[in-house]
């Protein structure tokens, strides 16, 4: 075993505070990585204070993770030391499913280990997030980062990259369609980004206008403000797609009435109470609302390929480890453009 240091919550609301813990030892298949950057992803604030019901303390956060290999198992093929790599949202998955293996979709299936908050196979011993600085992770969970991203931006695309990239490229989003995404933050800036690049024309749904100029820079066409009632009687029935990134509360019935027939709203932001929802925002419009979580290891592999093949990386301020409690609070705010990264030097 060897000792890692980290930042972990003791306990829901908790403020995170430096912590200890072992890492196992290298099994023939695993990679050791030295970790440089980790993204702060909303979904950390959501496990640290237990909002889904589901989280195990201490909790050491992180699933946007980016660094350097430093060893490899006697069986590891796909890297070697000195690699840029990346780890996401789960470290190890079922490998009997014969859905995961024939339709490429393991993050759906039963045995999902996630990266943090999780339990190693067959064990009671947590997983430990990117809060820290070093993981040991199986070949098959690591991700290669392209050699012409920067770490530190590139760290975000691990989630917030993979959970836009993937709604994007299963709805068809291309040339000829129409994209919404619904909240300008560090998921919905990626969402811009990515479905620019794909060549759909982009629209962004944003409370306000303030980050308008931000918006059609990254590669919108079109930016609305939510708080003007006349945007949804503008833009109703235009759209074939919205992703909705945010996980407050929000009058669902006026968002689905923004698609054209068959369109399609993608909830992506995860709110903590249920949905309300009329039956009929969906059955004259034979409107679909749907979900979608991140991606498999194979379609993260692609979406790193593509942000490498077309310089997409998020935008990003980078902080200290022991400023994490108040990016926290900057977050509950709306107060970074747009995804906080953890310099992991500082820890």
């Amino acid at each position: 075993m060897a000792t890692a240091k980290g930042y972990a919550a003791p306990a829901a609301g908790a403020p995170l505070a430096p912590f200890s813990f072992e890492r196992r030892e290298p099994n023939a298949d695993d990679v050791v990585i030295s970790i440089k950057y980790c993204g702060v992803c909303h979904s950390d604030i959501h496990m640290v204070d237990n909002g889904w019901g589901q989280s195990v303390y201490p909790i050491v956060p992180g699933h946007e993770v980016a660094g350097v290999v430093t060893a490899v198992g006697a069986n590891v093929t796909k890297f070697k030391e000195g690699d840029h790599v990346g780890v996401g949202c789960f470290v190890d998955s079922c490998v009997t499913c014969k859905a995961a293996r024939d339709l490429d979709r393991e993050q759906y299936q039963p045995g999902l280990v996630l990266t943090y908050s999780g339990f190693e196979p067959g064990s009671d011993t947590p997983t430990y997030g990117g809060y820290s600085d070093h993981m040991v992770v199986k070949e098959d969970y690591v991700l290669s980062i392209p050699e012409n991203l920067p770490l530190d931006a590139a760290a975000p695309l691990l989630c917030a990259g993979i959970t836009l990239y993937s709604p994007l490229r299963h709805w068809n989003a291309g040339p000829g369609k129409k994209v919404a995404i619904l909240g300008m933050g560090g998921l919905g800036h990626m969402g811009v980004k990515l479905a620019h690049a794909m060549g759909a024309e982009v629209t962004v749904l944003s409370q306000t206008l303030s980050k308008q100029a931000d918006g059609l820079k990254m590669g919108a066409s079109h930016y609305h403000a939510t708080n003007d009632p006349k945007t949804f009687e503008t833009l109703a029935g235009t759209f074939d797609l919205l992703i909705c990134t945010v996980s407050a509360g929000i009058d669902w019935g006026s968002y689905l009435n923004l698609l054209k027939v068959d369109g399609a709203m993608v909830l992506v932001g995860a709110p903590e109470e249920p949905v309300p929802l009329n039956a009929f925002a969906l059955i004259p419009g034979r409107r679909t609302l749907a979900g979608s979580m991140i991606g498999s290891i194979k379609e993260t592999q692609e979406m790193l390929d593509f942000c490498g093949e077309k310089n997409i990386v998020a935008d990003i301020e980078v902080i200290a480890i022991d400023q994490i409690n108040e990016a926290y609070k900057r977050m509950a705010r709306s107060d970074v453009r747009y995804r906080f990264v953890i310099d992991m030097s500082t820890l």
